[in-house]
């Protein structure tokens, strides 16, 4: 039989979990009210999720030290509820997709402006080596130009998306129907194929013209050989920094040439503090060639700076010895 007492503790504890609810919803809606201004013109259910996202990121920026992201991925679209699947479903329908296929009718709504609602609402999630690894939003909401640009008409496997911004909490099951990886707030986004990258690379006046097949298919499998590295979420130091050498420092697409006229073999990249880091986080990236006839090993490093958000080169390629 149920005692007084005990009817009484039974009431205290509804009241305590009825006020913790309330005061739950009321921290949400303040939130909401706080920061929905921000998210351009209101319109999108889900950007008050990411403009919280946004700004507690920045927040947790001034009271801890940031982790900054330099990944080498693909971008893909995902739908965050049945919602709105059906909602770009409907925008599918009013647009003149004839004779298109299903990703140039995915491009040709997300890229209608009456359609940018959609953009909003959605998921952009990098998958690195077939793992989904960050939920991306934008730190402006300008910049979901650089996210539509990331869908391609005509995909490609050797598609390659950039993405460099501040890694952020996990996200909320409820955030992208289900998944829960590390939140990322962008702030710039490259977006290309690894054949046009290859094409861009400059011929280095060493590498006489009637090699430049040769150089571009060294190039071409130095570049698969750096982002295959295992374990590589362009979060850490050295895989920021490794990263950004593959994309941003055409040197070592010509030294790899250069030992392979020379009968060597590239065994090894490995990434290291600096001994010249104090102030400011450096970076050693060391490229390790064996001659495949005398089985001799050279080694050459670059150095790069990581402290902040965009690395950039310390010292040029040179010559690297063991101590």
């Amino acid at each position: 039989m149920e005692t007084a007492e005990d009817r009484e503790q039974s009431a205290s504890r509804s009241l305590n979990e009825s006020g913790a609810v309330a005061s739950s919803l009321s921290a949400v809606a303040d939130a909401g009210r706080r920061l929905t201004p921000q998210m351009s013109d209101g319109t999108c259910g889900s950007c008050g999720a990411a403009a919280a996202t946004a700004d507690d990121i920045n927040g947790a920026a001034t009271k801890a030290p940031p982790s900054y992201i330099f990944a080498v991925g693909r971008i893909e679209m995902r739908f965050p509820s049945l919602a709105v699947e059906k909602e770009f479903a409907q925008a599918t329908g009013r647009a003149d997709t004839a004779g298109l296929t299903d990703r140039e009718a995915v491009q040709a709504v997300l890229s209608e402006r009456n359609n940018r609602y959609i953009a909003r609402q959605v998921c952009w999630v990098l998958s690195i080596e077939g793992l989904e690894t960050y939920i991306l939003i934008p730190r402006d909401p300008a910049d979901f130009e650089l996210l539509l640009e990331a869908v391609r008409a005509t995909p490609s496997p050797v598609d390659i998306d950039v993405v460099v911004g501040m890694r952020g909490p996990m996200a909320p099951p409820e955030m992208c129907n289900g998944l829960v990886v590390p939140v990322v707030v962008f702030d710039q986004i490259y977006s290309f194929d690894r054949d046009a990258l290859v094409k861009a690379i400059p011929r280095p006046e060493t590498i006489a013209a009637r090699q430049d097949k040769q150089f571009r298919t060294a190039a071409a499998e130095l570049f698969d050989r750096i982002i295959q590295i295992a374990d590589n979420a362009g979060a850490t130091d050295e895989h920021r920094a490794l990263n950004y050498l593959a994309v941003r420092y055409p040197a070592i697409y010509a030294l790899a040439t250069e030992a392979y006229g020379r009968n060597s073999s590239l065994t090894a990249v490995e990434s290291r503090p600096s001994r010249l880091s104090g102030v400011r986080k450096v970076v050693d990236v060391i490229f390790s060639f064996t001659n495949r006839e005398t089985d001799v090993t050279e080694k050459y490093f670059v150095r790069v700076d990581v402290t902040e958000e965009f690395p950039f080169l310390v010292t040029k390629m040179s010559t690297y010895y063991d101590r």
